[in-house]
């Protein structure tokens, strides 16, 4: 392993992703940036000295320039959401902080693969692949992959099954207008509509889908209203994906990036299964959707370009 990642942004989410990164050993070296510089200093030291019980991995902080031959730049910055305040109400605010940032990280690692964690994604991931410079298939968001995992929580949770059987995902925005396309969700090959009545055993509870698509959309504002923040699910999610960009063999992961043409889908960043590897997006599969999910992604693909009319990029 020989890899070189920098984590632009020493909050709760950046040092956490810092952090994840480490414990998954996914580089070999970890660089975290911050304008205050002294909390970058501190959390990788932090790390760092807890690296001889995990492996070699040299994280430490550093300006822009040392940057430099990273093979992944996570991209963090940004004031973080207040409780009962939605992602796109930090739009033009992260919109500003990450448009000083794009031309001093591009300058300094125009060949790195960039993703976009800071909210709100899409819009953040929208404003990189417009005028960061950088090719549209190594740019790209996290998208819907948090939503997607608490996704498949909420139904392991409810029928007391390993996560890794639930099989679905979390298309759209990551916001108000993401939404699940239940036609390919399944368990064990078993569709989730059908499950309940395929099981021959105690009686299994039920569930209701708008409360499952509710509770995924609300989870992030539920755990910032408990503890001022997010962290620990997206530095995973994070970790998770820059370790997809480190294989030959491609994963299918839905990650926000820009559509060409999908589903009549054009000129916007959201989250549908998307092919990705060690050179970024390969990439979109054009899942088998019905008339009405196909309708409810237009919707999120609107909702995400109304916003951007709104912003001064």
């Amino acid at each position: 392993m020989s890899r070189k990642i920098t984590i632009i942004g020493a909050g709760q989410v950046g040092s956490t992703v810092a952090y994840a990164l480490t414990l998954k050993q996914i580089a070999s070296e970890i660089v975290i940036i911050d304008i205050i510089k002294e909390k970058a200093m501190g959390e990788a030291m932090d790390i760092r000295q807890g690296t001889p019980f995990i492996g070699p991995v040299y994280v430490h902080d550093g300006d822009y320039e040392d940057a430099k031959d990273s093979d992944i730049v996570v991209f963090t910055s940004g004031v973080g959401r207040k409780p009962g305040q939605s992602r796109l109400d930090l739009t033009q605010t992260n919109v500003d902080i990450t448009k000083s940032v794009i031309p001093q990280i591009t300058k300094a690692a125009p060949n790195a693969l960039y993703v976009i964690v800071a909210n709100p994604v899409d819009i953040l991931t929208y404003q990189f692949v417009k005028t960061a410079g950088i090719p549209a298939n190594r740019i790209f968001g996290t998208g819907t992959m948090l939503d997607t995992a608490r996704f498949r929580a909420r139904i392991a949770e409810t029928y007391k099954v390993a996560q890794e059987n639930v099989h679905g995902y979390v298309f759209g925005e990551h916001g108000d207008s993401s939404f699940v396309p239940w036609s390919l969700a399944n368990i064990g090959s078993i569709p989730v509509d059908s499950f309940a009545k395929s099981y021959h055993g105690p009686k299994l509870p039920d569930f209701d889908k708008n409360d499952v698509e509710d509770y995924i959309r609300k989870s992030g504002g539920i755990i910032i209203a408990a503890k001022k923040c997010t962290n620990y699910a997206i530095g995973v999610t994070t970790a998770t994906l820059c370790e997809a960009l480190n294989y030959e063999t491609d994963s299918v992961l839905t990650i926000s990036s820009m559509l060409d043409g999908e589903y009549g889908i054009k000129d916007v960043c959201l989250s549908i299964p998307t092919i990705i590897g060690a050179n970024g997006i390969k990439g979109r599969l054009e899942a088998p959707l019905t008339d009405s999910e196909i309708e409810s992604l237009r919707h999120s693909a609107e909702c995400l370009k109304d916003v951007i009319k709104q912003v001064n990029f």
